[in-house]
């Protein structure tokens, strides 16, 4: 538990054994902290890292209350859930989340001392986005999966944040999503490029947005393989001292 600025936060922990190993922060999409988070912390952790996933929407209950309680790999059912969880998505807006990335900043660094890799899907690409942002001596390489709403019209929007990040970015968008259209993704390739970061902007084929979800409708399994391995390339170089 995470003494956040709004109360206690719950967070989970991979990691491949007890000895020193280079720190991933890991933040979640729009459905929460759940097995199959888990089970992705702990594939990333066998690379030789030491995994945190923070349970970004502390305010609004526990991981388990706020947890699916249906099938979402079945269409509607994930449809039905996306409606009673966007509330809530909304309203974890940066005034709130800058503040709780210090913290999980913060305890990743006991965890593991060092420049860190960030993981984000869904929304959580926008939350890495801009922790890349806040923290550019301490985010060294940055995974953003299926991002939704990187590039908006308002001042805060999350590509901005990229002026002054010195990440190396693997950015793996969704195909035809309407949420990160051909624009948005030509917008972001644009602010990418004057701020000079080393990094991969590209749209999946045929991948629907969550295709690296496995417990939902929108797994496609290529596309999350593809996922994995240019993850695992990026932190190769980024942190290099894994030793998976």
């Amino acid at each position: 538990m995470l003494d956040a600025p709004d109360g206690p936060a719950e967070a989970w922990v991979a990691r491949p054994d007890d000895g020193p190993h280079p720190g991933v922060l890991f933040f979640v999409d729009a459905i929460g902290l759940r097995p199959q988070i888990a089970s992705m912390m702990e594939r990333v952790a066998s690379w030789g890292h030491v995994v945190l996933a923070p349970h970004v929407f502390y305010r609004e209950g526990t991981a388990e209350q706020l947890a699916p309680t249906d099938d979402l790999r079945r269409p509607a059912a994930r449809e039905a859930f996306f409606h009673e969880a966007m509330p809530r998505i909304r309203s974890l807006t940066p005034d709130l989340s800058e503040p709780d990335a210090l913290v999980w900043l913060d305890a990743l660094a006991r965890l593991a001392p060092g420049p860190v890799g960030v993981i984000g899907y869904c929304m959580g690409a926008r939350l890495a986005l801009r922790v890349a942002g806040q923290a550019p001596d301490v985010v060294a390489a940055v995974g953003g999966f299926h991002g939704g709403g990187l590039v908006t019209d308002v001042p805060d929007s999350p590509h901005l944040a990229l002026r002054s990040a010195r990440a190396e970015l693997v950015l793996l968008h969704a195909d035809a999503d309407p949420s990160m259209p051909a624009e948005a993704v030509a917008e972001l390739g644009s602010v990418i490029e004057q701020a000079g970061l080393v990094a991969t902007n590209e749209v999946v084929p045929g991948a629907p947005h969550g295709y690296t979800m496995e417990d939902t409708s929108s797994w496609d399994a290529a596309a999350a393989e593809r996922h994995y391995a240019a993850l695992q390339d990026l932190f190769r170089r980024g942190l290099g001292r894994a030793t998976g």
